[in-house]
């Protein structure tokens, strides 16, 4: 074997052996062996998308696309460095170069559906409903049962708020793999959609999948609480919401929720203690509008009025707060300082259905 041979020979076997170590997740020893190679050969197109992707996997992604980049000069078709850097720009959260980098991948594969999945994904980070649909639609031309755009087809949707759509393509992975085999977070997702579309009750199937398999699941819980709170059956809301206590007992969230479930039971004094544990950690407008309904509800209006103005103040385009502060005037017998206020929140040209009713029905 000739001298040139026998060098390049060893090349080879180093770059065999640092795709091998990048394999078993040794990205620095494979760093090494790239490394070495680029002592040699400075444009080894091998070398430098493997030192690419060691950067890469490590999050390195400056040092990444720097390699991948110096790989494109010499190799501009080279399809891996073209993956590696458009990989990088996405997970920088440049989504917008990401789709660039994968068009010109494309051109030389414009059937592999992984990319043109990750160009959808990349899309609807940028909230292009269009384009994103018609990536995720090209998928599904070549790979009709293609997981990754099904699912990737439903969070489109859900992100613009078309939820019986994306219960369309998530039902669709239920009916292929079952209730109990999908992903959890497919189940949760379900349960979402139900929640937006107040179908509580089949909300709560998906949920209590869930819960069932991860009794823990914050997701879960919460679908569960907020189900329940939905078909107005707080002593069951109660339930999801003080086990999440017990995890988190500082979420102010579910410390606003419990206290509404309370207050619906007319345990006013419970009620009041959890609004103001969730004050203690911080500002809430539904912590102090709790408070005031229960000022109003134990016939405290002058109290409650003041509460609801203050309130309003920090929070003018909330109609709950002129709604509230409305029927606290009505219950005084001020009629024209209920209508006031409705027509307070008005002057704001925000259009609410709840308001209007309301103003007809005092006039």
């Amino acid at each position: 074997m000739g001298v040139k041979n026998k060098a390049a020979e060893e090349l080879a076997a180093l770059s065999r052996r640092g795709y091998q170590l990048l394999r078993e997740n040794k990205n620095n020893d494979a760093m090494v062996c790239f490394s070495r190679i680029l002592e040699v050969e400075p444009w080894n197109n091998y070398a430098l998308v493997g030192i690419g992707d060691s950067a890469r996997k490590q999050q390195s992604f400056k040092d990444a696309i720097g390699y991948y980049e110096r790989c494109l000069e010499r190799h501009p078709k080279n399809n891996y460095a073209l993956f590696g850097l458009a990989d990088c720009y996405k997970s920088v959260g440049n989504y917008t170069k990401a789709v660039e980098i994968w068009g010109r991948y494309l051109k030389h594969d414009n059937r592999n559906v992984t990319v043109l999945a990750r160009i959808a994904d990349a899309y609807r980070k940028l909230h292009d409903f269009k384009n994103s649909k018609s990536m995720y639609q090209r998928v599904l031309e070549i790979e009709s049962n293609n997981a990754y755009a099904i699912i990737g087809m439903g969070h489109l949707h859900y992100d613009f708020k078309e939820y019986r759509d994306a219960l369309y393509y998530w039902e669709k992975m239920i009916q292929k793999k079952g209730m109990y085999s999908v992903d959890i977070r497919l189940l949760t997702s379900i349960g979402n959609c139900h929640r937006k579309l107040k179908s509580f009750d089949e909300g709560i199937a998906y949920f209590d999948a869930a819960l069932k398999r991860e009794g823990t699941n914050f997701y879960a819980l919460f679908g569960l609480g907020d189900c329940y709170r939905g078909l107005n059956q707080p002593h069951r809301a109660l339930e999801f919401w003080n086990l999440m206590l017990k995890k988190d007992p500082l979420n102010k969230v579910i410390l606003t929720r419990a206290g509404d479930a309370y207050s619906a039971l007319q345990d006013y004094k419970k009620a009041a203690e959890y609004y103001n544990r969730a004050l203690e950690i911080e500002f809430d407008v539904y912590a102090l509008l709790g408070l005031a309904l229960i000022a109003k509800m134990n016939g405290r209006i002058k109290e409650a009025i003041a509460s609801l103005r203050s309130l309003i103040e920090k929070d003018s385009k909330n109609p709950r707060l002129y709604l509230e502060l409305s029927d606290c005037y009505e219950k005084t017998g001020e009629r024209s300082k209920a209508v006031e206020a409705l027509n307070e929140f008005l002057s704001t040209g925000i259009r609410c259905m709840a308001i209007t009713e309301r103003l007809e029905s005092i006039k």
